[in-house]
């Protein structure tokens, strides 16, 4: 894994970009229900205690022990097949790693559980790298959802339900995600939408990104 995609001081009030795969880029998400447990694990670190327990009651307040949703803050996501990306924001110091090292220790204990394996479910630590320019932040939200589209899972970008797209559009339940930063560069949901069909433009501004898409 290249080393200058590993941050080693993630900053306060920053944005990163995270990326991991599966090990040797195999599936980590077999079925719906891994989808929605991993999900479910984002979830309860990152929402607010109360909101969280009225979606899942039943959740052990161990977990909610480990709430991070004053350190850290949920841009935009999106699950693939064999890897993840996450648009995380850091608000208090070790915020990211903390929740990468709780949503990816969770998650490979639940999986190794049901699909009875052992050892580790991702490759090696997870990637990183921030984003330091508005005009990139944008580009970088469009190209994380546009995922499953352009690996050709989808033709309609709204019918991916594994994505924060949905949320910004107003179809989806009540996921962590704080859109107010991503909505200000648009007039209206309307001129987001626009934005991520608008192929033409995506492919003008990829080569932008390049240094932010951590994924090759």
């Amino acid at each position: 894994m290249p080393s200058k995609y590993v941050v080693r001081n993630f900053q306060e009030n920053s944005f990163y970009h995270v990326f991991n795969q599966g090990v040797e880029k195999r599936p980590i998400f077999l079925d719906e229900t891994d989808y929605a447990t991993f999900l479910y694990y984002l979830t309860v670190y990152l929402l607010p205690i109360e909101k969280a327990a009225q979606m899942y009651p039943d959740t052990p307040v161990r977990l909610y022990e480990k709430n991070l949703t004053e350190e850290v803050k949920l841009i935009a996501y999106c699950l693939m097949p064999n890897h993840f990306h996450l648009l995380l924001k850091q608000e208090t110091a070790n915020g990211v790693s903390k929740l990468l090292k709780q949503l990816t220790n969770a998650y490979t204990l639940y999986f190794n559980q049901k699909y009875q394996r052992v050892g580790a479910l991702m490759q090696g630590p997870f990637r990183a790298a921030p984003v330091t320019e508005d005009k990139l932040f944008i580009h970088l939200v469009r190209f994380i959802h546009l995922n499953p589209l352009v690996a050709g899972l989808i033709g309609d970008l709204a019918s991916y339900r594994w994505s924060s797209y949905n949320w910004y559009l107003g179809n989806q339940a009540d996921i962590p995600t704080e859109k107010d930063k991503v909505l200000a560069f648009f007039p209206s949901v309307g001129a987001l939408k626009g934005f991520h069909e608008d192929k033409t433009d995506y492919g003008k501004n990829l080569e932008k990104i390049k240094q932010l898409k951590i994924d090759d």
